[in-house]
């Protein structure tokens, strides 16, 4: 009986495709095996699959069935690891195994026309090459110089190295099958190249009691949430960790939050541990990405730091993950499959039965209530490391020192001490552009997006509107287009205004940018990085990009120049992000051993807020916010899904879910479901968009629900003129 290929296929497929064997397979007795990538025909396309499995029948009948038409690898490449972590996460997240397959593959690998690409190898000495007498070699003079370039090399070498001093492919040949030489995969064999530095900062009390709990479950599943405040040495007790895993012959992942963090973790493991790491983020270049997605499926790279998509690359020797900044939002996917790294590190780690480790100087609520209820050990890091003390924390009220340009008096007055001193300032402000809004001051039109409900911020370099909603452009018009007023006014404050601003307040003293359109590619933010850790006296102008891992230890004075505009949002996670920030921020100053100082311009001075993270300290924060979760019945006390839908015609959007409502309502009668409601920016890009919020006091139900109702959903007529989405766990409802 010949028997069924189970593919599956990027598409909105809720289960894989059946698929004959290709022609060229003699019979059911040699299977593709899962985790292999095969080319299947789908309607005209060719498209990659994955195979997952095979059966001996199909529901189709077999005239029906296509053959699959090439299997591109002579073994999987997608080990068990993946494959199963692949299938929690489309059942978790209700998405198609296919798609989610499809982001375990390098981009290389996603094409119909890529094989498995050639492993480049290196050439090494035997126990027997090492040992054997040259003179017993000397009738063959070309293998006795390979066996003694082989012998003087400090590493293995590859084919063309041999090449280039004369050893023909024919002497290689011969000397591997004397036994005196051997060939290794050239992406293990870089891991055995050794580290730059082998020194190792004594750890402090906390560090090592810390450090040693990690490695004490390094053969268990086991979370453990490393609390410590910025400064206090988290990544030390990371390195510690990682040496132990590798010395038992283990990799190591660790997931940072974004692609701007990672040249600082690379350079430091690099010192550290050589050429063993290998780094994965989607600003390299596809070929890039595959070489180190290679060498870390091959357990050449024996520690893998990447951003979320990293948590889905093969690591055949995975002992350890560490998700580093473990509460930032750049974790959760918000696009396309709606996942969780953090998440999905935790599931990945429980599978394999290993340890993972979650670090932040201002853990999330929900994280802090898995340690309060003993499911995390909570480990704690209370003092900065090396002798460095906390930073002072203070507040300037805006309602006593009015600020024009954007910097009180007192915020002057102190950057201009710092200065002089010899430091280096930073100012935080999560507003790129010029300014917020363009506004006529005769008949108040502002400066609308076209397309979205939101105002287009001024921009001075290059001078124009944009929308940074939907990235469209306008010129700035140089009178009022609605009563012909001359040149309206840029009102507010962004992180170009900020730089023109102090540049005429100090102008002795350069004035460093970092924001998305100062340093949009990593050479640009590289350089301005270089450019703060030479130490001279200057002032950090910068966007969140600024506000997290960053290690500046000239800075001595931090300031945060709009910090109330987080206090009274919509979002009921928007103080638990403000009190994350701002404390993240003010982590930068005072790393070394010159105290610090962080100064807040609020017009809110008596917000309870403010009295918590300045009089007492996060963990209060957290505390009193946990206890507002619970008593409103918000997460991490109940579990949410969120359904999106949009159209270029609301109408069309307020009809598919209020079908897709009536379709959930009732089933499970412990979720809520409620809406539909309109986005709190209901047009963006031209499309209205509105949702529905479905909640529960426990995931099963919800889970259920789901499963059980999507398919209707999708088979409604309505959903085939929206563009809907299903966000499992949301972290933002708007």
């Amino acid at each position: 009986m010949t028997r069924i290929i189970k593919v599956a296929v990027p598409g909105p497929f809720r289960t894989p495709l059946d698929y004959l064997p290709p022609q060229a397979e003699p019979s059911a007795d040699v299977p593709v095996e899962p985790g292999s990538r095969v080319s299947v025909p789908l309607g005209r396309r060719r498209l990659v699959g994955v195979v997952v499995g095979a059966e001996d029948h199909s529901s189709l009948d077999a005239h029906r069935l296509r053959r699959v038409q090439k299997v591109l690898d002579s073994a999987p490449i997608l080990d068990t690891d993946i494959l199963e972590l692949a299938h929690w996460a489309s059942e978790y997240y209700h998405h198609p195994l296919g798609e989610v397959l499809a982001r375990c593959l390098p981009p290389r690998h996603r094409r119909p026309d890529a094989g498995t690409p050639r492993t480049p190898r290196v050439w090494q000495l035997t126990a027997a090459g090492l040992s054997t007498d040259l003179a017993t070699l000397a009738r063959t003079p070309a293998q006795a110089r390979a066996v003694e370039t082989l012998r003087a090399a400090t590493a293995p070498q590859r084919d063309e190295d041999l090449r280039a001093v004369g050893i023909r492919s024919e002497i290689i040949r011969k000397l591997e099958q004397a036994g005196l030489i051997v060939a290794m995969d050239a992406m293990v064999a870089s891991a055995l190249e050794p580290p730059v530095s082998d020194d190792r900062p004594r750890l402090n009390v906390h560090q090592a009691a810390a450090a040693d709990a990690i490695v004490a479950a390094m053969d268990s599943f086991v979370v453990s949430l490393l609390d410590g405040i910025t400064g206090s040495g988290k990544t030390e007790v990371y390195l510690h960790a990682m040496t132990s895993a590798m010395a038992a012959g283990r990799q190591v992942l660790l997931l940072v939050p974004e692609i701007g963090l990672t040249p600082q973790a690379e350079q430091r493991l690099h010192h550290r541990f050589g050429s063993a790491v290998a780094t994965l983020h989607s600003g390299m270049s596809d070929l890039l990405r595959l070489r180190a997605w290679e060498r870390a499926r091959r357990g050449g790279a024996r520690i893998l730091i990447g951003t979320r998509s990293a948590i889905f690359t093969p690591l055949p020797d995975l002992g350890l993950i560490v998700v580093d900044e473990e509460h930032d939002e750049s974790f959760k996917q918000q696009d396309g499959l709606r996942y969780s790294a953090r998440d999905l590190a935790l599931v990945r780690a429980r599978n394999r039965g290993i340890p993972v480790v979650l670090g932040s100087a201002t853990p999330s609520l929900e994280t802090l209530h898995n340690a309060g209820a003993g499911r995390y050990r909570h480990l704690l890091l209370p003092e900065r490391a090396g002798g460095a003390s906390r930073p002072t924390m203070g507040l300037v009220d805006l309602r006593r020192h009015p600020a024009p340009e954007g910097f009180a008096a007192p915020l002057q007055t102190a950057m201009n001490e710092a200065l002089t001193a010899g430091n280096q300032v930073l100012v935080f402000l999560n507003r790129r552009g010029f300014a917020p809004v363009l506004r006529c001051s005769d008949c108040g039109w502002m400066a609308d997006c076209h397309r979205c409900d939101a105002r287009m911020t001024v921009h001075s370099r290059p001078a124009g509107l944009r929308c940074h909603h939907c990235g469209a452009r306008r010129s700035l018009p140089p009178e009022c287009p609605q009563c012909g007023a001359p040149e309206p006014m840029p009102i507010g404050q962004g992180t170009q205004r900020s730089e023109h601003v102090l540049g005429r307040h100090f102008p002795g003293t350069p004035v460093i940018r970092i924001d998305r359109d100062s340093t949009a590619s990593q050479p640009a933010l590289q350089a301005a990085l270089d450019r703060i850790g030479r130490g001279d006296p200057c002032i950090l102008v910068g966007t969140q990009m600024l506000a997290k891992g960053h290690h500046f230890p000239a800075v001595t004075l931090v300031a945060v120049l709009d910090a109330d505009s987080g206090l009274f949002s919509a979002d009921f996670r928007s103080s638990e992000r403000l009190a994350q920030q701002i404390l993240q921020v003010a982590g930068r100053a005072g790393r070394a051993e010159r105290p610090g100082r962080v100064l807040i311009q609020t017009h809110e001075p008596n917000h309870p807020l403010w009295e918590t993270l300045l009089r007492q300290d996060y963990a209060a924060f957290a505390a009193a916010a946990l206890d507002e979760r619970r008593q409103t019945g918000l997460p991490p006390f109940s579990h949410l899904a969120l359904l999106r839908a949009e159209a270029p015609d609301r109408a069309t959007v307020w009809a598919f879910l209020e079908r897709t409502a009536a379709c959930l309502d009732g089933e499970q009668p412990q979720v809520a479901v409620l809406g539909p409601v309109a986005a709190l920016r209901e047009r963006l890009a031209g499309r209205y968009r509105a949702q529905l919020l479905l909640q529960s006091p426990t995931r099963p139900p919800l889970h259920a629900l789901l499963r059980n109702r999507l398919a209707e959903v999708e088979a409604l007529p309505e959903s085939r003129r929206v563009r809907w989405s299903l966000d499992v766990d949301p972290i933002d409802l708007y």
